[in-house]
């Protein structure tokens, strides 16, 4: 008789045998309701997607919800993967899709606040610069760059998320967005554009430009 809690040799060669299926495998395998499957999928990509959420949506606990909001739906639909993209890449996608929704939700409360406290939450809007004798000088300015950064639009803000946080490859973003490379790169520069203009007022604010 084995003793309580121990893992039978069977059991754990199945398990390090799943370490070594592709994506695809794995997703073949789910589908076939394989919970070992499921385990692999998640464990395998609830870092990436974790970070690509919270970059985000910078908050912690809103990231931890939105991944395994991801994590439910993907498992929901694996039905409608198809492999002519990768699972990474159709996981992402999700993940953006739930980022997307998050803002627009964030930002119909703040709209409703706003209206409510008449202007007297404007600071919500428009913070005030940290004070650089406060804090080390490197902490303030990744603080000015994550301001700027949740001014921009969700969109463009996801994809200085990918492109310059996440170091993706263009040819992912294009497979995530559903665009060409070429595309993906326009984008990526009005993006560039758009944050380097809400930064100059905040650098200066600092007194890091004149």
């Amino acid at each position: 008789m084995e003793p309580a809690g121990t893992l039978r040799m069977d059991e754990f060669v199945e398990g390090l045998a799943e370490r070594f299926l592709s994506d695809e495998q794995l997703v073949l395998r789910a589908r076939e309701g394989d919970s070992a499957a499921l385990e692999e999928l998640f464990l395998r990509y609830r870092q990436p997607v974790f970070r690509l959420v919270y970059r985000s949506v910078r908050n912690l606990d809103d990231a931890e919800d939105i991944t395994q909001e991801v994590f439910i739906k993907a498992f929901e639909r694996l039905h409608t993967f198809r492999e002519q993209s990768r699972f990474s890449t159709w996981l992402m996608r999700i993940a953006l899709n739930l980022c997307t929704d998050h803002a627009r939700t964030q930002k119909r409360r703040q709209e409703l606040v706003q209206k409510e406290a008449a202007g007297k939450l404007a600071w919500m809007t428009h913070p005030e610069p940290l004070d650089p004798d406060e804090v080390v000088h490197e902490g303030v300015i990744q603080e000015v760059f994550h301001q700027a950064l949740q001014q921009l639009p969700e969109a463009q803000r996801q994809l200085i998320v990918m492109r310059d946080l996440e170091e993706m490859e263009y040819e992912q973003m294009a497979q995530i967005l559903g665009c060409t490379v070429g595309g993906v790169k326009l984008r990526v520069l009005r993006a560039r554009r758009a944050l380097k203009a809400k930064l100059e007022p905040l650098l200066r604010a600092i007194g890091e430009i004149e």
